[in-house]
């Protein structure tokens, strides 16, 4: 099977241009409505450095706008995570207007080795603490999710630009989680990947453990190593046997005693959605294309249908619809799209102050998380089709 690291550089040059051509011969709605996402990316994403960024040479982020009088200095890692996926996201956006976000990625790329532990955590191993490292910050623990998510962005920037650096530390990471996986037979269900090193975590959760094998399959489908597919079926099979719901959706996590945390959050459906995609893209077994559309259906019934997805987080929702997207480049089709366009449409029109771009869901204050999610999802709306296989 034909490895997606080809493409990026030349290769996206000429896919550009291709869809360009194609584009040019569909209707003029669908020209509208991509110059609306790339206006929405691009309005979000300004709102987003004039009100969030930290303009004082940290390369940092706010958690929220505005500060509450015990909010830190800086955002934690996951919210910042997540404003340096919104820029590698307009990165995809075609020709010019995308190309010139390649300053602000780099600005990111400094502001997240920020969090960047080399001394290794409790695992003896290097990864993103929770919050910025001296001299702007103490630390903090590792959690397991926030540092996949930086992985598969990596994967994602690898992809895109070719950028060798970026999968290096996207492997680094991997082990990094592959340290994190439970190794106890005292536990109930021994196995799955810790939520975080603090010393007060007792739970394996599908948002640990997924990711996990999303970037598993990855790196395989790049480098052909068996043993990050190996490990990306481990992560899957426990998840499945563990945390898998009778409705087809996922539950959030398990405790050590066997307990389980029976809420449905999107993510935690996007994330297995993308996985199996990708594992069909790497195995050619139709059992998995299977798989990632079943739980596609159930989620687009609980949480489209029976109209949930408002109850959920705004970045919740963000990687929910980037993994729909991710199937949708294998499968063909608009269901998915059409849902996404819906939402974001809702969420301009109900939920953004127009008169500064930002995205308050409460109504008073506005996340970095949030906004972040928001720049996105509409950037990503504005990507052309073939390219949105790239997508973690």
């Amino acid at each position: 099977m034909t490895l997606r690291r080809t493409i990026g550089g030349t290769a996206a040059a000429v896919l550009v241009g291709s869809l360009a051509l194609s584009a040019s011969a569909g209707a003029e709605p669908a020209r509208q409505s991509h110059r609306a996402q790339v206006d929405r990316a691009i309005a979000s994403y300004e709102a987003m450095q004039e009100y969030l960024y930290a303009d004082d040479g940290s390369n940092l982020y706010l958690e929220r706008y505005p500060l509450g009088s015990d909010d830190r200095a800086y955002s934690f890692e996951w919210p910042f995570s997540q404003a340096h996926i919104a820029t590698l996201d307009l990165i995809g956006i075609p020709g010019r207007l995308g190309n010139g976000f390649a300053d602000d990625l780099a600005d990111r790329a400094v502001g997240q080795e920020r969090y960047w532990n080399a001394d290794g955590g409790t695992t003896g191993l290097p990864g993103y603490d929770s919050y910025p490292r001296t001299p702007f910050g103490d630390g903090g623990d590792m959690f397991y999710d926030d540092n996949e998510w930086v992985a598969l962005a990596k994967v994602q920037e690898y992809l895109a630009t070719g950028d060798r650096s970026a999968l290096d530390r996207a492997a680094q990471i991997f082990d990094l989680v592959v340290s994190g996986w439970d190794t106890d037979p005292s536990h109930a269900a021994p196995g799955g990947v810790f939520w975080t090193q603090a010393p007060w975590s007792t739970d394996r959760n599908t948002v640990s453990t997924m990711p996990g094998a999303q970037l598993g399959v990855r790196l395989y489908m790049i480098t052909g190593e068996q043993d990050y597919l190996d490990w990306a079926l481990r992560f899957v099979e426990w998840t499945d046997e563990h945390l898998l719901a009778p409705n087809g959706l996922y539950w959030d996590n398990i405790k050590l005693d066997g307990s389980i945390d029976e809420r449905h959050f999107s993510y935690n459906q996007g994330v297995p959605i993308g996985t199996y995609t990708l594992l069909y893209e790497a195995t050619g077994d139709e059992q998995y294309l299977a798989r990632a559309e079943s739980i596609a259906a159930a989620s687009y019934t609980y949480f489209v249908e029976e109209d949930r997805l408002n109850e959920h987080e705004i970045f919740f929702n963000s990687i929910y619809f980037k993994n729909l997207l991710l199937l949708e480049s294998t499968t063909g089709g608009h269901r998915y799209r059409s849902a996404m366009e819906e939402y974001a449409d809702h969420q301009w029109e109900r939920v953004r102050d127009p008169e500064t771009g930002l995205f308050p869901v409460d109504g008073t204050s506005t996340e970095l998380l949030d906004q972040a999610a928001m720049v996105q999802i509409y950037a990503t709306l504005a990507w052309p089709r073939g390219h949105l296989e790239i997508l973690y």
